[in-house]
């Protein structure tokens, strides 16, 4: 009996064992490896400081710091401005020797010269001083006093007064407290100045600002015409 033949059209089409035996390509991983990277750099953008973070952070304990300065400053004690007709200020200053002075019992027994130099030991301050260093018999004989105001420390004052023998107290005030209160202190600066006190503390005379060769003749000149004014 002859064979049976197959139909082309209904016959599968033979496949290799060999080929069949092999498993299947793995597929590509490019979505999985962008969502993995993606994932990392989200993880990091997180964990990563802000521009300045890093910086700001070290710079805390300085701004701490100059914070507490800030507020320290601002805890001196401001005085009002002192015109012509008003009083010594309560105030507590440092002499040369570093001794306390209450500025307003300064005048409780004398009238008192005030004044002021931007630095010690400098050619106009001390041209200045020694002024009034020349003359100071000419105030005490008056029953006034003088003082030399200004904002170098103690240390600096006894210095320059031993330097040049000057026989009247000097008065520190670093933080230009009296100073800024008589007018004298704008800028951060001492300017050139002298203030007149009547016993009892008013203020009755003011010269700023003032010269170096000036002040001392003028403020001797001002109280002997207070002097002459008084009644006999």
């Amino acid at each position: 009996m002859p064979p049976r033949k197959v139909s082309e059209s209904t016959a599968e089409p033979r496949r290799s064992g060999r080929i069949a035996a092999q498993p299947a390509p793995a597929a590509p991983e490019p979505k999985l490896k962008a969502a993995k990277a993606a994932k990392k750099r989200s993880s990091e953008a997180v964990n990563e400081p802000k521009e300045g973070e890093g910086s700001a952070s070290k710079k805390a304990p300085r701004a701490k710091a100059e914070a507490g300065e800030a507020e320290a400053d601002a805890s001196a004690p401001a005085l009002p401005q002192i015109e012509i007709g008003d009083m010594l200020p309560e105030l507590v200053l440092k002499n040369e020797k570093g001794e306390d002075v209450q500025v307003s019992e300064l005048a409780a027994e004398k009238g008192v010269i005030l004044f002021l130099v931007p630095k010690a030991d400098t050619p106009g301050c001390t041209n200045q001083a020694c002024g009034f260093r020349d003359i100071y018999p000419d105030f005490t004989s008056l029953n006034y006093t003088v003082y030399c105001l200004s904002a170098d420390s103690p240390s600096a004052q006894s210095k320059w007064q031993t330097k040049k023998e000057l026989p009247y107290p000097l008065i520190s005030d670093p933080k230009r407290t009296l100073i800024t209160a008589l007018g004298a202190g704008a800028g951060g600066k001492t300017k050139r100045s002298h203030f007149i006190f009547e016993k009892g503390g008013k203020l009755v005379d003011k010269k700023l600002p003032v010269s170096p060769a000036d002040s001392p003749k003028f403020a001797l000149e001002f109280i002997k015409g207070q002097a002459a004014a008084v009644p006999a």
